[in-house]
Formats: C-alpha cells, structure tokens, sequence
C-alpha cells in the first residue's frame, strides 16, 4: 500500500513538473489575418483579430476563425507536449502502459 501511495506522489509530482516546463512554451498560430498565442498549459495568451473582422456582417466569419486558430494551437501544444513527455520519460506510467 506504501508503494501505491508512493507511485502517486511521484506521479503528482512529475505532472506538476511538467506543468511547469510547459509553461514556458508559447505556440502562434495564424489564420487569415488573426492570430492567437497560447502556452504549453492551453492558456491563450494573446488573440489579436485584423479590425476587417470586426464589422457586425463579417461575425459569423469571425467566429469561424478564433475556432480554428484556437484548434491550430491546441493540436501544436498536445504535440509539444507529447514531445516534453518523452523526453523527460513521463509516458512511462505504472498501470497504464
């Protein structure tokens, strides 16, 4: 059972590590004209939209453009983070591998 209890500690403790080098990695990602900055953590960092998107006509556009630049980021943080992860040996999980 001390082992179990062990195991999770050291679990909780490479995750958070990891949270923490992922932290310092900033992915960009462009889509006509608009551009969205995330961390390795999914917090978008900054989002800047071309003023040509901001008219009442061009919305449904607009919001067609934020969803495909947040999935741009999304899908280069998971690879960022994959990469991170087997550097650093953490895909080696007791039990799930």
């Amino acid at each position: 059972m001390f082992n179990k209890l062990k195991q999770v500690r050291d679990l909780r403790s490479q995750a958070k590590s990891l949270q923490n080098t992922l932290s310092q990695e900033t992915i960009a990602v462009e889509h006509k004209d608009c551009r969205l900055k995330m961390d390795g953590n999914q917090k978008i960092l900054d989002l800047h939209i071309d003023p040509k998107h901001l008219n009442p006509e061009s919305q449904k556009r607009l919001e067609e453009i934020i969803k495909e630049l947040y999935e741009q980021a999304l899908k280069k943080v998971q690879r960022v983070m994959m990469s991170k992860m087997k550097e650093r040996g953490d895909l080696n999980i007791p039990g799930l591998s």
